[in-house]
This record gives C-alpha cells, structure tokens and sequence, in this order.
C-alpha cells in the first residue's frame, strides 16, 4: 500500500504563514494537487490563494484541523512558538501528524519545538529553505531537513513541490545548516557590495564589471541576482536587512555557545546592523550596498 502522505488530492495539507516566502510555496503545492489550507495573522496575505484552490482559515487551529502535514513559515522563533503551543494547535493536532517548520529560527528553539511535539505523539522537520522568493515561486529551493531521515523520505514528494531537499542530521540541524548558510549570503552579499563601491570609485562601470566576472571564480547565485539589484538600485525586499540581521544574531549565538570566532561573519553583522538602525530594515540585504555607500561618502 502507498504511503498516503505522497499521494496528492488524497493529503491535507494546513500552511501557516503566507508572506512572501510562505504564499508562493503554498502555491506550489496547490499547483502539485494537494489539498491545502491556509492562515496567515493578516489575512489580506492569505486571500489571493482562494484564487489557487486553497481554503482560507480564520484562526490557526481551525487551519490545522484533520491536516496530515503541517507546515509552518513565520517570522521568528517566537512567533512559531506563539502559533503551535500559545493558540492551541500542539492540542489539536491529531497523532500521527508531521509538522515541517520552513521558519528560520534558532537550532535550540527548533530542538525544544521537535521535543513537545514529541511528547502529543507528533512528528517534527525542521527544514528551512534557501533561494528567496524566486526559488519558492520556481520550486526550486534548498530545503535543509533536520530530523528523522524515514520521515524526510515519507514526504519526498511532498519537498519535490517546493524544490531540493537534503536531510542535514537530527532535529536543529536544519536549522544549523540554514545559519551557515545565511553567513555565506551575508558574507557574499558584503563582499559584491564592497567590489561594486570600489569599481565605480576606480571609473569602471558596475554593469561592465559584473557581466565581465560572470562565468569566472566570483560567479555565483548572488552575484547573478543581488548583483543585479545594486545595479539597477532595486530593493524591495525578497529577504529583508532586518531577517538577515536576525540570522546573523543567531549565527552570533551559537558560535558563542561553540565558543567559535568567526570574523568575517562578525563583520558584515556589524554592518547590517548598523544599516537596519539607520533605517535600512524594511529594504532588501542586498540593499547593504547603500550602507557602504553611505560610509564611504563620509570618508571622502
């Protein structure tokens, strides 16, 4: 008999948190055949899916009602919290189900999360996802799985919806994986920035210069797109400064826990946070480039 959790049309799925992460993926899986439900704490966000076949629900427990999976994409740890313990839904879920958390929080968070749920009988994957909005409306993310591996492999084609998953280790190394992850995009995000302030500062120009490393050592996902909004001066937020900054709090953390020293992450953290208190938080990471400017007109 086939597992009824890869069977489209036959599985609920509840999606909580349609933002701009969270609504494209939830289409995804609409679009894959399955039967999908869906809350968001402002539901202007969630009623344009009505549109896609997706039922709209008022509150987080109706939401999660006879779901099989549960998946989660919220702002914070905190905010995860509030929707699966402080609204009810950990009572209301039905033994057996599987809740897969996108959200981007703290591997101890995630840990605590998998635990309760443990303990009503319920199956926690802690699984962000890497590619920004453009990945979730393509399906073409990297989704980091934290957790059982047999529970990973239950819902294969369930991720193959949304993109490419990798189980990572147990439970909080998703979450691990998406950290590491982030410093790498910060890093990369500074680091282009840096190169576009210098080029235009030596009379070069930023396009010319870009089109000339692509295909070279430098070339990269972010080059490809960040680069591209630094020159055309775009952004509004894909990933905003303030969720980058968040993550590199927590990469922050955990490497304080490790007793780890990572400079260069240190560094670009200073940087965005600097740039989300003079204001920069609403606008996208790649959007440090403004920081930078801004700095190095005060130099001159």
């Amino acid at each position: 008999m086939s597992d009824p959790l890869q069977a489209p049309g036959r599985t609920k799925i509840a999606f909580l948190g349609t933002g701009l992460m969270g609504a494209p993926m939830a289409r995804r899986l609409l679009g894959a055949g399955y039967a999908v439900s869906v809350w968001n704490r402002d539901p202007n966000k969630a009623l344009p899916l009505q549109g896609d076949g997706a039922a709209i629900a008022a509150s987080p427990r109706e939401v999660i009602a006879d779901a099989e999976i549960v998946f989660t994409m919220l702002t914070n740890g905190e905010a995860v919290g509030e929707v699966l313990f402080d609204s009810g839904c950990a009572e209301a879920l039905k033994q057996g189900t599987v809740v897969v958390d996108t959200s981007s929080i703290a591997p101890n968070l995630a840990r605590q999360h998998a635990a309760r749920l443990r303990q009503k009988g319920i199956t926690h994957l802690d699984a962000p996802v890497s590619g920004g909005v453009v990945g979730a409306e393509s399906g073409t993310l990297a989704i980091m799985a934290g957790g059982e591996p047999d529970v990973v492999e239950r819902l294969a084609d369930v991720f193959a919806a949304l993109g490419r998953v990798t189980h990572v280790g147990p439970s909080g190394a998703g979450q691990v994986c998406k950290l590491a992850n982030q410093q790498i995009v910060a890093i990369t995000i500074g680091a282009i920035a840096e190169a576009m302030v210098l080029v235009e500062a030596g009379g070069a120009s930023r396009e010319a210069f870009r089109t000339a490393i692509r295909g070279g050592f430098a070339e990269s996902r972010i080059l490809d797109l960040h680069g591209s909004r630094m020159i055309r001066r775009d952004f509004e937020p894909g990933g905003s400064s303030r969720n980058q900054l968040k993550d590199l709090d927590a990469v922050a953390a955990l490497a304080e826990a490790l007793s780890l020293n990572l400079p260069l992450t240190e560094s670009v953290r200073e940087a965005f946070n600097t740039f989300v208190v003079e204001g920069g938080g609403d606008k996208d990471h790649s959007a440090l480039l403004l920081h930078l400017e801004k700095l190095n007109a005060r130099s001159q």
